[in-house]
């Protein structure tokens, strides 16, 4: 006994020794007691990281650890029973000593910035009920150990970088008796989700959305009775949507959206009694939205966009969801009516109302007035809804965001709109509107962005919007407005993007543009803007995209610019008259993406490098004095001293040349007198003839691009019109005819022979031709406005009254000439819309004269083999006799009268049997003229302060047009025209 005592002290001793040597080692095979919780506590502080000291003022050896931070312990035993540090900014890893906390029930360690993978040894944790890990960044699989603690009954892992997938089959066994709520969204967790959740029969809530989980909705979750929230959102599902999901009577929120679902919403849905959320947005889903879903009474969210449903929206689903706050069925291919507008009018707590991207036909019902003054967004946009805006949106006060645009919308926009003191965005683009900017729209000083693009509205821009102090986005392009921009624009420091592009509006850049500091976008293209580009653009240094382009603008290109490196993206300046040379500092942009300098006048050298070394980037093309860069095709520019020595030549070569020049305008002078001394009347125009320029059919293949549909203006029997850019930078239109038809080729002798010996300012001049035995082709002047024929029949353009009249009294000048003042009388024969073209300057040019024909005489008329013209242009007897006269283009230009200002085609389907476009006009005078003009017209014409002036006015307008009908067939109006 003697001996074994001292070795049994020894042996104490090492143990001792061991212990102090490795007091952290988790002590799994002896008992767990206070000293192992310190151990344990201390091992978790000395594993995280603490930037703001929150634990080491606190977790100090001077203080029981049961009074520490987020440290709670029983009463009896002083053991931890929960360490909660949510919201601490701990960083590091979580220690797996942690696991020696036996008795601890709740862990949370959220909303911190925790990495690394969460310890399996947590799994032995036998107390453990709530597990919060939520909002960090751990990394790593669930330890499987999780998915076996009887004692579970909260669990949130959601927020991190988890990996891996949930256990399956074979994996150890997945027993969670008392789990109650699972959330592990916002993950990075594959494969599919396991059936095993059956198991977890007091499950109440299963979040597992945000992952990449794939497979179909086991249709086991259906027997989770007692579950009320279901988050399977996000992810990579497929297959359909188990009806026994029907079975849930107590769930409250379902969320399928974001995955790849298909087929169609079961009708075993509306057995959800209890649903408010149903979210099953973003999916394949097809069908109809199922009527027994209206069973659900309790709805309160239906988030349905992004499917592919189909059918009408049923009309009483306000009586049916009383209690419905979001409606949300855009980008589907519903179908039918708004008749259930008036049903939501008992929706009294409706926030969103959002019915875009559909194939929704209907008007637009007053009962829109109705809805609930909490309605926050009405969103309505692309789809065929028709008619007029109702006054009555101006009630829905509570509007933060108001869409309509890409309908089919006519008529003025209300000025009740302006009672919407709290709207911040309201976009009415792409649609019909006419009319003025109403200025009431000044008053909604709570807007952020106002879009009324692509619509026909008229007149100038209201000063009042300047009173819109939070106005950001502003966008008014592709109208029909006029005059300058108001300065009261350019007092608005918080607009970010301003486009006014595709109208005619004029003037020049102000100094007062400095004011807007945070301008981003600025798109004043396709307008009538003129002088020099302003100083001031240069101090918009937060601007990424500058489009300047077909407009007026003159002088060089400001030094100023340079301070626009640092944001520019894209800048087009090109088509306007801007000389001098490009600033060297266009090489360090960047950030370019494009820059368009082409068709200006600019000169000198090309800066090298930078984004002038890239040619997808720069278009220079139409400024014919450019020289280097040759990648982009230009010539190389001219040493100095080859300069120097041309002018030295030039000393002795331009004396006599001068001489020589004076010589022959002497004896050309001389030359003329003679001439007049023996004829007083001047020289035929086909003198003209030897004054036009041959052009090569190589050059036409250059500028038209090889004759590519992409520069096709139009094909019609005889022939194609493409746009060119000749090599001097002309841009011009080539009429090339078809070489397989023999008239076109007799047409186009005719043609030729016509338009060289013809020059008006309202014709179509001819500037060249190609000829040869297997092409022909005119080249002509290009006229960037199109035809008249766009102008009245597309919704994107629109004509005032001023500029309708200006282009018939174009055309009238014409045919005065034609008719009257050409040394022979020249006969059209096919006057229509489509050959009435509109310059840059909206002046009209009649075109077309491959079926003309010379006259000899003032009164001769001739019969034709075939009737030329178009039906309903030709005058009756010229269909019938095929008899040809000046009468018979005057017969047509009164049609054209008629079809300008009412806005009808003459083969309108509403003309057939005996009624045609003349007799329809005859019968509205004189009591009914205002329901026969263009109705778009109308509402511009506003000088007349009631509609007895206007029916007046219009009246006599309709007198005139009709004798000049009745002119071509000899005869005045059964009524007593004059």
């Amino acid at each position: 006994m003697e001996g074994l005592i001292p070795t049994v002290v020894l042996f104490i001793a090492i143990q001792f020794i061991l212990l102090f040597l490795h007091p952290l080692q988790p002590a799994m095979s002896r008992p767990h007691n206070n000293f192992t919780d310190l151990e344990s506590l201390l091992a978790f502080k000395a594993s995280v990281a603490d930037p703001h000291g929150l634990l080491a003022t606190n977790w100090t050896a001077n203080a029981s650890f049961c009074s520490w931070n987020g440290v709670r312990c029983s009463h009896r035993r002083q053991r931890v029973v929960a360490l909660k540090l949510p919201d601490f900014f701990l960083g590091g890893s979580i220690s797996p000593h942690i696991a020696n906390l036996s008795f601890l029930s709740f862990l949370d360690l959220s909303n911190n910035t925790l990495t690394g993978p969460i310890p399996g040894a947590i799994g032995r944790l036998p107390r453990l009920a709530l597990l919060s890990l939520a909002f960090n960044s751990l990394s790593g699989p669930i330890p499987l150990s999780i998915f076996n603690m009887s004692s579970l009954v909260k669990v949130s892992l959601k927020m991190n970088n988890l990996s891996g997938s949930l256990p399956s089959d074979t994996d150890p066994p997945f027993m969670l008796p008392r789990l109650q709520k699972m959330s592990l969204s916002e993950n990075h967790l594959t494969g599919s989700i396991t059936p095993n959740f059956a198991r977890c029969s007091q499950l109440q809530g299963l979040s597992l959305s945000f992952n990449n989980f794939s497979g179909s909705i086991p249709p086991e979750l259906g027997n989770i009775t007692g579950l009320n929230i279901l988050y399977l959102g996000a992810n990579q599902l497929t297959g359909t949507i188990p009806a026994s999901i029907g079975k849930l009577s107590k769930l409250n929120r379902l969320e399928l959206g974001g995955n790849s679902l298909q087929g169609v919403i079961p009708e075993e849905l509306g057995n959800l009694l209890d649903v408010q959320y149903l979210g099953l947005a973003e999916n394949n889903l097809t069908g109809s939205i199922p009527m027994a879903l209206l069973n659900a009474s309790k709805i309160d969210n239906l988030i349905l966009f992004g499917n592919n449903l189909i059918g009408s929206i049923p009309a009483t689903l306000g009586v049916s969801w009383p209690q419905l706050e979001i409606l949300n069925i855009r980008r589907n291919l519903l179908t039918g009516r708004l008749d259930f507008i008036s049903s939501l009018s008992n929706c009294r707590n409706l926030r969103h109302l959002i019915l875009s991207e559909n194939k929704i036909s209907d008007f637009l019902p007053n009962s829109l007035g109705n809805l609930s003054t909490s309605l926050n967004y009405l969103v309505l946009y692309s789809n065929y809804i028709k008619g007029r805006i109702p006054s009555t949106v101006g009630n829905l006060s509570g509007l933060i965001g108001l869409d309509l645009g890409q309908n089919e919308l006519v008529g003025e926009i209300p000025s009740e709109l302006s009672r919407l003191k709290g709207l911040q965005g309201m976009s009415l683009s792409r649609t019909r509107l006419s009319g003025y900017i109403p200025h009431e729209l000044g008053l909604m000083t709570g807007l952020n962005a106002l879009i009324l693009e692509e619509n026909a509205l008229s007149g100038t821009i209201p000063h009042s919007l300047g009173n819109i102090s939070g106005l950001q986005i502003l966008s008014l392009a592709a109208n029909g407005l006029f005059s300058s921009i108001p300065d009261s624009l350019w007092s608005l420091s918080g607009l970010r993007e301003l486009n006014l592009s595709g109208n005619t509006l004029d003037g020049s850049l102000p100094q007062q543009m400095d004011n807007l500091k945070f301008f981003d976008k600025l798109d004043l293209s396709k307008n009538r803007f003129s002088g020099n580009i302003s100083s001031v653009l240069g101090n918009l240094q937060m601007i990424t995209y500058l489009d300047l382009s077909n407009n007026s603008f003159d002088g060089e290109i400001p030094s100023s610019l340079d301070r626009l490196v640092i944001n520019v993206e894209y800048m087009n300046l090109s088509y306007n008259r801007i000389s001098g040379t490009i600033p060297k500092s266009f090489t360090n942009l960047g950030k370019l993406y494009s820059l368009d300098l082409s068709f200006n006048k600019l000169q000198g050298p090309i800066p090298e490098g930078g984004v002038f070394s890239n040619s997808s980037i720069v278009s220079l093309e139409g400024n014919p004095t450019l020289c280097g860069a040759f990648k982009l095709g230009f010539s190389p520019c001219p040493s100095p001293s080859n300069s120097k020595s041309n002018l030295h030549l030039l000393k002795y070569i331009l004396p006599p040349i001068v001489l020589v020049v004076l010589l022959l305008s002497c004896f050309c002078t001389r030359l003329i007198f003679r001439i007049w001394g023996k004829k007083l009347n001047l020289p035929s125009e086909d003198a003209s003839l030897n004054t036009i320029r041959v052009i090569s059919y190589r050059e036409l293949v250059r500028a038209t691009n090889n004759f590519s549909e992409a520069n096709l203006v139009g094909r019609g029997s005889f022939s194609s019109v493409f746009k060119a850019y000749l090599d001097d930078g002309l841009i011009t239109a080539v009429k090339v005819l078809n070489s397989e038809n023999q008239s076109a080729l007799r047409s186009f002798d005719a043609e030729y022979c016509v338009l060289s010996k013809i020059r008006h300012r309202n014709l179509v001049r001819i500037i060249s031709m190609c000829s040869n035995l297997d092409f022909k082709a005119l080249v002509l002047q290009f006229m960037p406005n199109g035809s008249l024929e766009q102008w009245l029949h597309s919704h994107s353009y629109y004509l005032n009254l001023l500029q309708r009249i200006n282009v018939m009294v174009d055309v009238s000048f014409a045919f005065e000439y034609l008719h009257h003042y050409h040394p022979h009388v020249v006969v059209h024969r096919d006057l229509k819309p489509s050959n009435v073209l509109l310059d840059e300057n909206m002046t009209a040019h009649v075109s077309d004269f491959g079926i003309s024909k010379l006259f000899l005489g003032d009164s001769q008329s001739i019969l034709s083999a075939t009737a030329p013209g178009t039906l309903g242009y030709m005058a009756p007897e010229y269909g019938s006799t095929g008899k040809v006269s000046r009468k018979g283009d005057v017969y047509s230009f009164g049609i054209l009268l008629l079809e300008t200002f009412t806005r009808k085609k003459p083969t309108d389907a509403m003309f057939d049997g005996e009624l045609s476009l003349r007799q329809w006009v005859t019968r509205a005078y004189p009591s009914a003229v205002l329901e026969i003009v263009d109705p778009d017209l109308l509402k511009k014409v506003l000088i007349f302060n009631g509609n007895q002036a206007l029916q007046l006015l219009l009246a006599n307008v309709c007198r005139r047009l009709l004798n000049w009908v009745c002119l071509a067939r000899g005869t005045r109006h059964k009524r007593g025209f004059r």
